[in-house]
């Protein structure tokens, strides 16, 4: 699926504003490839963003979905009291936390519609139906898998690639089943062990995520079994991402830690320790996306005056090793790096 890129990089599907058409179309032009993120966007919007992207890609894109699950039943009246305090703290009232399933129906119309080559789901796998509907339409299936049992459920859906996603990766892991029990929401596997587990397993393609930023990374997975390497912290900072000023000061500061919380979302997810992270994750419920819609007036607020402390800064462990500058120029160095990283593995023939 991915045999026939130039530099064997994608970036990731960003929800939340990261991910733009800009930075999946420069990843494209240097090379690579990208995904737009779908999560949280209207059907509307994703119509306009898929057209434009199109555009700058010459149609070489895909498309992330996430795919809904079951109505969570966790009482929320604990952590929303808590949630509460940071809300008056910002002058704002909390969100309703409905549950929804994120128009997941009509975006997939969507993908279908304008016949988008490659289509990525995640928290779950799409039915054989689904799957075969991007089929007919002339596209690929990838899904995003955390362990073994996934991977197996998705190959059985008919899927044509997997996305291998460690423990290390920023943001909401991909589970397909959250485990109320476990903060990380399962076992752990990190990405090369992963990488090695579904190597001997499967013959479907592999595509690499979690917590890669140089070109040494890219190069690692590729020597472990990758077809390709999914980086998305890699690109937060670059000048075509969509990443509000107050992360990226976060981030470029990189004095912060990484952990999971449900604190914000509802559902495992890995970011910079704030305030909320540290003072709510230990209890809070798995509730997505209710949590989501509860805490996200809050996100915002603290978004717009600047204060890190009670925003989800997702961001994968090894941020503070990522860099900054044009999706152009992160391209070019990370081939560079990419390829010293090889000449260093020809000592070993």
């Amino acid at each position: 699926m991915f045999d026939d890129l130039e530099f064997p990089v994608i970036v990731a599907p960003m929800a939340g504003g990261p991910t733009t058409p800009q930075l999946v179309g420069a990843v494209t032009e240097a090379g690579g490839f990208g995904f737009l993120a779908a999560g949280y966007l209207s059907p509307e919007t994703l119509d306009a963003q898929i057209a434009h992207t199109a555009d700058l890609t010459g149609g070489r894109f895909g498309v992330n979905l996430f795919v809904p699950g079951g109505r969570s039943v966790a009482d929320l009246s604990a952590h929303r009291e808590r949630l509460l305090a940071e809300a008056v703290r910002y002058g704002v009232e909390l969100g309703d936390p409905v549950w929804d399933d994120d128009e997941y129906p009509a975006k997939l119309d969507l993908v279908v519609r304008h016949r988008v080559p490659v289509v990525s789901f995640t928290f779950g796998a799409p039915t054989s139906a689904e799957v075969q509907r991007v089929h007919e339409a002339g596209g690929k299936v990838a899904v995003t898998v955390t362990n073994p049992e996934e991977a197996d459920l998705a190959a059985a859906r008919g899927a044509d690639a997997l996305v291998v996603q460690g423990f290390e990766a920023g943001g909401h892991r991909g589970l397909f089943t959250d485990d109320p029990g476990n903060p990380a929401g399962g076992e752990e596997y990190g990405l090369l062990a992963l990488l090695r587990l579904l190597g001997a397993r499967t013959s479907l393609p592999l595509i690499a995520a979690g917590g890669l930023v140089n070109g040494a990374d890219v190069a690692a997975v590729l020597a472990a079994g990758a077809s390709a390497a999914q980086m998305g912290t890699a690109f937060l900072l670059a000048t075509e991402a969509g990443t509000g000023d107050t992360q990226r000061r976060a981030l470029a500061e990189a004095g912060r830690t990484t952990a999971f919380t449900r604190a914000f979302s509802g559902r495992p997810a890995r970011g910079m320790v704030n305030r909320v992270l540290s003072d709510l994750s230990a209890d809070a419920p798995s509730a997505y996306p209710q949590l989501h819609h509860l805490s996200k007036p809050v996100r915002a607020a603290a978004a717009k005056a600047g204060d890190p402390e009670a925003m989800s800064l997702w961001a994968g462990q090894t941020y503070p090793l990522a860099g900054d500058g044009s999706a152009a120029s992160i391209m070019a160095r990370l081939r560079t790096e990419a390829k010293a990283a090889a000449e260093r593995l020809d000592r070993l023939r």
